[in-house]
């Protein structure tokens, strides 16, 4: 299991990674906005804010209209020396280091994947915020914990945690 957060109190503000899928937006729109209202902040990748490189997020059509068309070696080739990539991938990873805890919303692919790995890599709580239509996932096991509600996460975000 992952190790613990550093001790808080409860009700304290916590700095909310929200890891998802671009097709699930709405969804990450409204979680964030759950979050906030329950007093804590949260980088959305879907919209960062006037503070980052991309306000918008990234989108590789930002690159190229075609990027769905795109070839293994012009894929490689994008991914590691396109400058919007470059700042795509810093704004993200400068979110998951700024963060205290991530919430992955399902459902979600590769990049959240890696995302909540991160997570749970570098020791910080990983919650995974189950959506409607579910596939059992072995690895989910690796996650602080699974919520299948709003009111389950928001309780536990708001629990004081041992050190």
């Amino acid at each position: 299991m992952p190790a613990s957060h550093p001790l808080r109190m409860k009700g304290t503000m916590m700095k909310i990674y929200l890891a998802s899928s671009w097709r699930n937006k709405d969804r990450v729109r409204t979680v964030g906005t759950v979050l906030r209202q329950n007093g804590h902040e949260c980088f959305d990748f879907t919209n960062p804010g006037d503070h980052t490189a991309l306000p918008n997020g990234f989108h590789w059509s930002e690159i190229d209209p075609d990027w769905q068309e795109w070839t293994a070696n012009q894929y490689r080739d994008h991914l590691l020396n396109h400058d919007l990539s470059k700042v795509g991938l810093a704004q993200d990873l400068g979110g998951m280091e700024w963060a205290d805890v991530c919430v992955a919303l399902m459902p979600f692919g590769r990049s959240a994947s890696l995302e909540l790995g991160w997570f749970i890599g570098k020791g910080k709580p990983a919650h995974i915020l189950l959506g409607d239509d579910q596939e059992p996932e072995l690895m989910f096991g690796l996650a602080t914990k699974i919520h299948t509600n709003m009111i389950e996460l928001c309780s536990t975000l708001a629990e004081p945690v041992a050190a």
